[in-house]
């Protein structure tokens, strides 16, 4: 390995703050659908197989070879010798009836809890080699799945021995071989997340605010599941429900736990909003009337334990602070954590790294996610650095001094962080 490649691995490994045992294995793992998820990387056995609720949806094998998917030093001197991109042994994908007869073939979302098996076992590889058994009786729809998808691809110059697909990590994280193809993905389905909502002008204007921006799209209903993703480093799911406020009524859940935290005089030093129940529903009913503004209730298991505001930054009064201006679907974050018991490094670099994945895969033409926390809050600075963001600016608003921090979309999936 480089020089170069070294010290590339070593950021990344400052970075994510994640270790692989080698006995590497996925239990009791609760897929975004609730289905519970077991599979073993045992690189002794010959066999590992991967089940779902208890039945055995496929089996893997790690083949005796090594694959390399070379890319830019193709056409080059270096095509043969570019030691500096990773070699990863060759899986081979078989169908559970090759062990048990239960059936012949693997459905795609079968299929892709297999990826994502796949990426939690092996986490640090950027690319998966696989080749898909030809006795599998849907193998060739499952390989057009694969590539049609963009969760893998074939090498860059292919030969016709050539069999093996690179399941992308990259591709996977953001989402790829879900929308349209299943309903197992961390967007549960639903009107708000079908597709990207399409291009139409519209105008802001507020007594911070003054911007051309796209329409936004209408808001989910109250109370709706946004996103959910089983977090195995503490064995909890982590969940984004759209605020509800319950108009007309007195008070609601969720308005009863936004009361109570901004009246912690924790919460009161970070965002200054102490107050009534009153002044609490009209914060509440003016964010969400706002198009620009998506207000989130964070859980763990179903338990609250803190609020969201997930912003489109060309119509937010953070964009004149952005170097360059921010682009028409970049998105901001402001989050208080409410109960104490969620506190801590560990759960808050989870719940950080998971509104950015949500903000990515909420729109494919989200380029950048940006925040703006105070420039001497060191612990919140630490997480975001380990979120792979970095300082654009320091500014100050009229309130406080901001360091402005931003991650873009290449960066974030590119390293090892979900």
């Amino acid at each position: 390995m480089t020089r170069a490649a070294q010290r590339l691995l070593a950021i990344q490994n400052a970075l994510t703050d994640i270790f692989v045992s080698d006995d590497q294995k996925v239990d009791n793992f609760i897929l975004p659908d609730g289905a519970v998820m077991t599979a073993k990387a045992d690189s002794v056995s010959p066999t590992n197989f991967i089940h779902i609720d208890g039945l055995i949806v496929c089996e893997y094998h790690l083949l005796d070879r090594t694959a390399q998917l070379v890319i830019s030093a193709v056409g080059t001197q270096f095509e043969n010798t570019a030691s500096h991109v990773p070699s990863f042994q060759v899986i081979e994908i078989l169908s559970s009836s090759q062990v048990s007869s239960l059936q012949d073939d693997i459905s795609v979302k079968d299929m892709w809890a297999t990826v994502y098996a796949l990426f939690t076992l092996y986490h640090n590889q950027e690319t998966i080699p696989v080749v898909l058994s030809q006795k599998i009786n849907n193998s060739e729809e499952l390989r057009s799945y694969l590539l049609r998808s963009g969760l893998g691809r074939t090498a860059h110059a292919p030969t016709a021995s050539t069999e093996e697909i690179y399941l992308h990590r990259a591709t996977f994280w953001q989402g790829a071989g879900t929308q349209g193809y299943h309903n197992r993905g961390w967007l549960p389905p639903s009107s708000f997340s079908v597709a990207p909502f399409p291009f139409i002008p519209s105008f802001t204007r507020t007594p911070t605010v003054i911007s051309g921006h796209p329409l936004r799209p209408p808001k989910p209903e109250p109370g709706e599941m946004l996103f959910r993703r089983f977090c195995p480093s503490i064995g909890e799911t982590l969940e984004f429900t759209y605020f509800d406020l319950r108009s007309g009524s007195n008070t609601s859940e969720h308005l009863d736990f936004f009361h109570r935290w901004h009246n912690s005089e924790r919460v009161k030093k970070g965002w200054g909003e102490r107050g009534s129940l009153e002044k609490h529903r009209a914060y509440m009913t003016e964010i969400m009337d706002d198009p620009g503004v998506l207000p989130v209730m964070m859980s763990w298991n179903g338990n609250p334990m803190g609020y969201a505001e997930i912003t489109y930054l060309k119509e937010n009064h953070v964009a004149p602070y952005i170097p360059g201006g921010p682009g028409d679907w970049d998105r901001g974050i402001h989050v208080l954590v409410g109960e104490d018991k969620f506190r801590g490094i560990v759960r808050t670099s989870l719940w950080h790294r998971a509104l950015i994945h949500y903000c990515f895969l909420a729109d494919p033409r989200t380029e950048s996610v940006m925040t703006e926390p105070r420039a001497d809050n060191s612990s919140i600075i630490k997480v975001e650095f380990d979120s792979a963001m970095h300082i654009r600016t320091i500014f100050d608003f009229p309130y406080k001094r901001s360091a402005l921090f931003r991650v873009p979309r290449y960066r974030f999936f590119r390293l090892d962080l979900l």
